[in-house]
């Protein structure tokens, strides 16, 4: 079993954190919430660190992850950072999605310091992370990511390396470009079957075979008609990720009007009080 870090314990990060513990690894955590991390480790175990720095001392493996690019670079690169603390050799695996720019710099300045670094954000959800079956896109070298892929394969039920460093935070900008489309076309259609007075659960019915059906309509279908918004991945978070997809698309010369439209309406939830609900209320800006 191997000595491992793992710093950030959200609501994604604390049951992937629950996972390697479980296995038998000898894992540290840290949590910019001292009483967060204390929470963890009574009920799963493991060591808890006063800082950073004392988290990754000697480990094998460092795991990531926080909120965004500032927090990231704080952990990672900022005084006391983990980069600085931990040992030439050593493996850094950040699951925070954050610009592909600072996943490059992170590669870049761990390669510098003999490190193997692999950005991999994951989807899935929270239900994905304490299942254990999220999907896990790995930008960084290959010999990162095969380092890497037996240690999150304890929380994954995909791990799929799809280029250099930079490459895994494009990809998930890409898996919410597409998740932001097709809940905007879901709200539509739920909408319009209201105002036609059909029977929802037979127009699921109907519909959930055929070319229409998706993730999303087979999860939040019911949930979206009863206004059921409580299922993790909030709107604040999904804002935040459309904000680095379309940054990303002004930088390399691409077109994401879809998207752009989708954030404003995002924004209209927010503004009706809908920041912390799941990304299917997008729903409420639209009357029944």
């Amino acid at each position: 079993m191997a000595k491992l870090t793992f710093i950030g314990l959200g609501v994604m990060g604390a049951p992937m954190a629950r996972h390697l513990a479980a296995v038998g690894h000898d894992l540290t955590v840290y949590n910019r919430n001292p009483a967060k991390a204390a929470a963890w480790v009574a009920v799963h175990g493991g060591m808890q660190a006063a800082s950073v720095a004392a988290a990754v001392a000697g480990a094998e493996a460092v795991f990531t992850c926080v909120g965004n690019d500032d927090d990231l670079t704080e952990v990672v690169l900022g005084a006391g950072g983990a980069l600085a603390a931990m040992a030439p050799g050593a493996l850094l695996v950040d699951h925070t999605t954050v610009s592909a720019d600072l996943a490059r710099r992170l590669a870049v300045v761990g390669a510098a310091r003999g490190m193997h670094v692999v950005d991999a954000p994951v989807s899935g959800g929270q239900a994905g992370a304490e299942l254990g079956a999220l999907s896990i896109m790995c930008g960084g070298s290959a010999a990162a990511v095969a380092a890497a892929s037996p240690l999150m394969a304890v929380y994954a039920k995909r791990i799929v390396h799809v280029g250099a460093a930079g490459a895994g935070q494009q990809t998930k900008m890409v898996n919410q470009i597409a998740i932001a489309g097709v809940l905007a076309g879901l709200a539509e259609a739920l909408r319009f079957a209201q105002a036609s007075e059909l029977d929802l659960a037979k127009v699921y019915e109907a519909i959930s075979g055929g070319a229409a059906q998706s993730w999303q309509m087979d999860n939040r279908w019911a949930t979206m008609a009863d206004d059921g918004f409580d299922f993790g991945f909030a709107i604040d978070w999904m804002r935040k990720d459309l904000g680095l997809a379309l940054d990303e698309a002004r930088a390399r010369g691409a077109v994401l009007p879809v998207t752009a439209l989708v954030d404003q309406f995002y924004a209209e939830v927010q503004r009706l009080g809908g920041g912390r609900q799941d990304t299917s209320a997008l729903v409420r800006r639209l009357p029944k």
